[in-house]
């Protein structure tokens, strides 16, 4: 199958974007298909600098998502071959079962419809009572909760690394993407330093620029990234905590409410909260661009974002701004908490992929154009999942060879 002799070629797949979903895909694909020769392009000087690297590093059940959905299916699937690849190479992981609690009455109805949702999931649930959450987690209080049992916690880092190193894949670091060329016989790329690669087929994993990468290949996605800022505290007395506690989540809104992850590291990670990003990689208030910014401004889907959750969003940005704020959000769940106790810790960006009329896309969303496969939404689980999307992506480039 490769046309890597073939002298208008320097490999077969050219893939674009070094995090977790690139990297599982180049690593698919040599699976697959022995021989097939794949360079994966990565604008920073190593794997997993963005989404991957910055998130809890939770191992997700697939508790929240529809039944039939394909972050359902890619979820519950993706996190027993996680616990697998974990294992099998030596990197570090835990299954730790989870709590989603109920603190207030209006949320019991949404945390019943989730236990039905776990089973249609196929995903082990208990049900818990007040006396029961304190077997589990003796700080936290609530009016019910449920334990979700496959859940657990991993480095994704780490994950990333493994899967650069397996794939077999030439990884080329400070590569970052100047121009798409698609032509009949293949996809030409450019790279800010003047670099040139000829490929077969092209396949876009560019997470927060996966909108701007398509645009380059001549491809109009039909929505725009609109990135949100997850901003974390770290728990100075990790003690309270044992596991992993989650609030019951609005269903309204593709979040999951300020959560407490204890890592593999044993630290407890608090949050994150989710506020509007004044760039693709604007990890603190400070970091604007102005032409990203520009650009989110501009799109129609934004604006509406903004109308209809401007309530939602103005809490948001209260606990962004209150320390005190955010520790009250915590306390609803882990009444011992002082604000003392939270210290800031590195802030994550969300790829959040928004449609024209302002729809904020749920589901995993891939695209094909000749000789080219979009990832133009990978939301969380993505990371969980990354080993069965990265054969789905795989899957369709091999397809474009031929």
């Amino acid at each position: 199958m490769s046309a890597y002799g073939d002298g208008r070629y320097d490999c077969d797949v050219l893939v674009i974007g070094g995090g977790i979903v690139g990297l599982s895909t180049a690593y698919a694909i040599t699976r697959a298909a022995p021989g097939t020769r794949v360079v994966v392009l990565e604008k920073e000087q190593g794997p997993a600098r963005h989404q991957t690297g910055r998130n809890s590093g939770v191992i997700h059940s697939g508790i929240y998502y529809r039944p039939g959905s394909l972050k359902a299916r890619y979820a519950v699937r993706g996190a027993a071959e996680m616990v697998k690849f974990c294992a099998e190479y030596g990197l570090p992981y835990e299954v730790t079962g989870k709590l989603i609690v109920a603190t207030e009455r209006d949320e019991l109805p949404r945390l019943h419809a989730l236990v039905q949702r776990g089973r249609e999931n196929g995903i082990p649930v208990r049900e818990l009572g007040p006396a029961q959450i304190s077997e589990y987690e003796p700080r936290v209080r609530g009016l019910a909760a449920i334990h979700v049992g496959t859940t657990g916690v991993c480095d994704y880092g780490a994950v990333a690394a493994q899967l650069a190193e397996s794939s077999g894949a030439e990884i080329r670091y400070g590569a970052e993407v100047a121009a798409v060329d698609r032509r009949p016989w293949g996809v030409a790329v450019r790279t800010a330093s003047g670099q040139v690669l000829r490929g077969r087929v092209l396949v876009n994993c560019a997470g927060l620029h996966c909108d701007r990468v398509a645009r380059l290949a001549g491809d109009e996605p039909g929505m725009r990234i609109v990135p949100f800022r997850g901003e974390y505290y770290e728990l100075a007395r990790p003690e309270l905590v044992r596991g992993l506690v989650y609030p019951v989540p609005d269903p309204a809104f593709p979040f999951l409410g300020v959560h407490l992850t204890r890592g593999i590291d044993g630290g407890v990670h608090v949050g994150p909260n989710a506020v509007p990003a004044l760039s693709r990689e604007g990890y603190g208030w400070s970091v604007v661009r102005p032409g990203e910014l520009a650009g989110t401004l501009a799109w129609p889907g934004s604006w509406r974002i903004a109308r209809r959750h401007w309530r939602y969003g103005a809490g948001e940005l209260h606990r962004s701004v209150s320390k005190r704020a955010f520790t009250e959000a915590v306390r609803r769940l882990l009444p011992a908490v002082a604000p003392d106790d939270l210290r800031r810790a590195p802030a994550g960006v969300r790829a959040q992929a928004v449609l024209r009329d302002g729809t904020l896309v749920d589901d995993f969303l891939i695209r094909e154009a000749p000789r080219t496969v979009h990832v133009l939404n990978a939301p969380s689980p993505a990371a969980t999942a990354s080993l069965p999307i990265g054969r789905e992506v795989a899957r369709r480039a091999l397809a474009h060879l031929g």
